[in-house]
C-alpha cells in the first residue's frame, strides 16, 4: 500500500485527476531530505537534498509514494548521509531542548526517537583509570554503592571494572607511559643527574623517590619520578645504594648518570659514600666525584626560615593571636577596618591567620599585620575587649625578621615554577644571601647579629658543599662567564678570592678535559615512527679521540704533550669571547643548541651541568614546614601499584607522556602484577 502523502502545485499537472483539489502540507519525514523536481507536467521526481540522486515519486497518474524515499533515508543507503552520521557518533551527544520545541510529536515519533551516540568501553575504562592516577582516588571507589548508581545512571552500558581488574589498567598506563619515558630517555644528548627524597608513612614505612633531571632532544630541562621505593631500614649504610643501583638497572641509565643529589639529614657520612661510588659504574668519575651535592636547596631555606621564627616564638604567637582576634570575629574585623580608615594607615594588605604547616604564610602574615603596626597599637584603646598588645620594640624586630624571610621566601619561590630552573639561576641568590649573612653575623646591632649567626652556620655547609657546582653552572651562563665568578668571589672572600677563583678555574677545565676524554654519542637520526635513534659514536675533538679504536693509551700520552692546544682551545675561546647583554627571560640551554656546532664538547659539559639539581623536593611542597609524608591511602597498596600511581601521574602530567589517543588495554596475564 503507498503512502499517499503528497502535496503537488496545481498550476504544475493541469489535466491531472489525480490533481487533489486543496493544498495539503506534507506531513512525511522525507520531505526533511527530499526536494520536488518537476520533470515535465507527467513526471515529479524527489530529489535527495544529500546525495543529489533522484528517485521516482508521480509519473502520469501513477503515485509511487514515499516508502523507497525512508528506505533511502533510514537504512543508510544514501552514502553522504551515511558518512555524517559515523561521523556524529564519534562527537559528544547534546540532548535535544525539552521545552520550547517546534518539532510536531508526529515527526519525532517517525524518527525513533533521539538519535543514538557512540560508546566506547575501553574509552571509559581508561579513563576511570586515568581519574583515578591523577586526583588520588581510591582504587575500591569502583565498589562503591554511590560510586555505581551514578555511573550507571550516566550510562547503563558501562560496565565497571572490579578493584583487580582496575588495578591491571592501571598497571597497563604505567607500562605505556613508562615505555614512552624510555624513548625520551634514549635520546637525550647528555647525562642525567638523580635526586633522593626520603618520605615517611603514619604506617612507620620509609620509602625513597628517584628523580630524574636532564635536558630533551629539543634541549629542554625535563624532570622525572623514576622510582618509589619502600626501604626497610633508611639508616643502613647500602640502602640508598641499592635503591639507587636497582633504578639504574630498571632504566639502563649506568652510562648517563652524572650525578646524585640528596639531604644531609637522610644519610650519613659512610651511605653518602657508597653512593658516591655508584658514578662511574660505566663512566669515568666525572671531577672525582665532585659534583656529588648532600645539602637539598629547598630544606636549606626551609630550615633558615624555621630557626629564624623559632628564635621569635614568643612575639610571634602574640602577633598571630592578635590576628586571629581580628580575623575571627566580623564585629572585631569591623571595628579594626574603622580605626585603620580613622588613622589613615595606607596599607593595602589584608590580614591572614597563618597555616602552621606552611612557613610562607606565616611570613605572609607578619608581614601584612606589621604593615598595620599602627593600628594594632591603638585598638586596646578602641576595643575594651583586646587585651594582647606588641610593643614598638617587638614590632620593630618583627620587621627585621621578615627581611631576612623575604629572601628565603623569593630564593625559595624560584623552585614553584612548574619548569625546574637550570643551576646558573642560583648563583646570584645564593652568593648574595651567604654575603649578607656574612656581614649581618659581625653587625653591631645584637639583635641583628643573633637572629644572624645560626643562619649563617646552615648556610655555610650549603655553600661549601654546593658552591663549586654553582659557579661552573654561572659559568655555563654566556652573559656572565667567568667574570661573574671574579666579581662575587671579591666580595664574599676579599684578598682570598683569588685563591678561590683559581679552584673554580681548575675544576671547570679539570671538568672539560673529563669531557673531552669521553665519546661523544653518536648523531640522532629520525626514524620511521618520529623518533630520535642513535647512530655509532663518533670521533671526539678533531678526530683525536673516538669510542675504543684501539688508540686510547696513545691519547693519553699525547694530551699531556699537546694540552695546552688540544684541550683547552674550546674552552679558552668561549671565555675570551665578551659576554652577552643581560636579557630578560634569557633561554640559556637554548642558546648552547644553536652554538652546539661551535662547541661540541662545550655544549654537551653545558647541558649536563645546567640540569644538576639542587633541590631533592618536589615544587608544590617547598613551603611545607615538615618532612614529606605519604598518603596513608597510597602507603596501604602493594609497592608496585603504589609506584605505578606515583610515577604514571607524575609522567601523565607532562606533554611527552600524555597520550594522544586511547589505546586498548591488554589482557589480564598481559598486564597481571607480579
Amino acid at each position: 500500500m503507498y503512502e499517499m502523502d503528497i502535496s503537488i502545485n496545481q498550476s504544475a499537472f493541469p489535466d491531472s485527476d489525480a490533481q487533489p483539489n486543496k493544498r495539503r502540507r506534507k506531513k512525511s519525514m522525507v520531505w526533511d531530505h527530499f526536494t520536488i523536481e518537476t520533470i515535465n507536467p507527467d513526471c515529479v521526481r524527489a530529489l535527495c537534498n544529500q546525495c543529489k540522486k533522484s528517485f521516482a515519486y508521480i509519473s502520469g497518474a501513477k503515485l509511487a509514494g514515499t516508502s523507497h524515499l525512508k528506505r533511502h533515508i533510514t537504512l543508510g543507503i544514501c552514502p553522504v548521509g551515511r558518512s555524517k552520521k559515523e561521523k556524529d557518533q564519534m562527537m559528544p551527544h547534546v540532548p535535544p531542548p525539552v521545552n520550547g520545541t517546534n518539532i510536531p510529536r508526529k515527526r519525532c515519533r517517525a524518527s525513533n526517537g533521539v538519535p543514538s551516540t557512540y560508546f566506547d568501553r575501553d574509552s571509559c575504562s581508561y579513563d576511570l583509570a586515568k581519574m583515578i592516577i591523577q586526583h588520588d582516588y581510591p582504587l575500591g571507589m569502583v565498589e562503591d554503592t554511590g560510586f555505581v548508581d551514578f555511573t550507571k545512571s550516566l550510562q547503563p552500558q558501562f560496565s565497571i571494572p572490579s578493584m583487580s581488574l582496575l588495578q591491571e589498567q592501571v598497571m597497563g598506563i604505567y607500562l605505556r607511559e613508562k615505555q614512552k619515558l624510555v624513548g625520551l630517555l634514549n635520546g637525550i644528548p647528555g647525562h642525567l643527574s638523580l635526586t633522593i627524597d626520603l618520605c615517611t608513612s603514619n604506617q612507620s614505612l620509609s620509602y625513597l623517590l628517584l628523580t630524574g633531571h636532564f635536558t630533551d632532544h629539543d634541549w629542554k630541562l625535563q624532570r622525572r619520578i623514576f622510582n618509589v621505593t619502600v626501604v626497610q631500614c633508611p639508616d643502613s649504610e647500602t640502602a640508598f645504594m641499592h635503591a639507587v643501583a636497582t633504578c639504574l638497572g630498571d632504566w639502563g641509565i649506568e652510562d648517563k648518570l652524572l650525578t646524585i643529589t640528596l639531604d644531609l639529614s637522610h644519610a650519613t657520612p659512610s651511605a653518602r659514600e657508597t653512593i658516591r661510588n655508584l658514578l662511574p659504574v660505566k663512566n669515568t668519575i666525572i671531577l672525582k666525584g665532585q659534583l656529588l651535592i648532600n645539602s637539598c636547596y629547598a630544606r636549606t631555606m626551609r630550615s633558615m626560615a624555621q630557626n629564624s621564627l623559632c628564635s621569635m616564638r614568643e612575639t610571634i604567637q602574640k602577633v598571630r593571636q592578635s590576628v586571629k582576634y581580628v580575623k575571627t570575629s566580623d564585629e572585631n574585623e569591623d571595628r579594626f577596618n574603622k580605626l585603620k580608615q580613622e588613622l589613615q594607615v595606607p596599607s593595602t594588605k589584608s590580614l591572614t591567620i597563618d597555616d602552621l604547616t606552611l612557613w610562607n604564610t606565616t611570613y605572609q602574615m607578619l608581614v601584612a599585620a606589621s604593615d598595620m603596626k599602627e593600628v594594632f597599637n591603638y585598638l586596646d584603646v578602641y576595643d575594651p575587649d583586646y587585651k594582647l598588645s606588641v610593643s614598638m620594640d617587638e614590632w620593630e624586630q618583627v620587621e627585621t625578621l621578615c627581611s631576612y624571610l623575604k629572601i628565603f621566601y623569593e630564593a625559595a619561590n624560584i623552585l614553584s615554577s612548574p619548569v625546574y630552573p637550570t643551576t646558573n639561576s642560583f648563583f646570584d641568590v645564593v652568593w648574595k644571601i651567604y654575603f649578607k649573612l656574612l656581614d649581618d653575623a659581625v653587625s653591631k646591632e645584637c639583635f641583628v647579629s643573633m637572629l644572624t649567626k645560626p643562619l649563617l652556620d646552615i648556610f655555610t655547609k650549603f655553600w661549601d658543599d654546593c658552591n663549586l657546582v654553582l659557579a661552573i653552572a654561572v659559568v655555563m651562563d654566556p652573559r656572565f662567564k667567568m667574570k661573574f665568578v671574579q666579581f662575587s668571589f671579591s666580595r664574599i672572600y676579599g684578598d682570598d678570592a683569588e685563591t678561590w677563583v683559581k679552584i673554580v678555574d681548575q675544576g671547570l677545565h679539570d671538568l672539560y678535559y673529563d669531557y673531552v676524554m669521553l665519546p661523544l654519542p653518536g648523531p640522532m637520526i629520525e626514524a620511521d615512527d618520529g623518533h630520535l635513534v642513535k647512530t655509532e659514536a663518533v670521533s671526539q675533538e678533531n678526530g683525536i679521540l673516538s669510542d675504543d679504536d684501539g688508540f686510547s693509551d696513545f691519547d693519553v700520552d699525547i694530551s699531556d704533550i699537546m694540552g695546552e692546544t688540544l684541550v683547552k682551545s674550546e674552552m679558552d675561546h668561549y671565555l675570551e669571547e665578551s659576554v652577552l647583554p643581560r636579557v630578560q627571560d634569557f633561554d640559556v640551554l637554548g642558546w648552547w643548541r644553536i652554538n652546539r656546532l661551535r662547541y661540541p664538547t662545550l655544549s654537551k659539559l653545558a647541558c649536563d651541568v645546567l640540569s644538576i639539581p639542587l633541590s631533592t623536593i618536589p615544587p608544590e611542597t617547598v613551603f611545607e614546614s615538615g618532612e614529606r609524608k605519604m598518603d596513608g591511602y597510597l602507603s596501604s597498596l602493594r609497592p608496585k601499584t603504589l609506584q605505578a600511581i606515583v610515577c604514571a601521574k607524575d609522567w601523565l602530567q607532562h606533554p611527552h607522556t600524555t597520550p594522544n589517543e586511547v589505546f586498548p588495554f591488554g589482557t589480564s596475564s598481559e598486564l597481571a602484577f607480579s
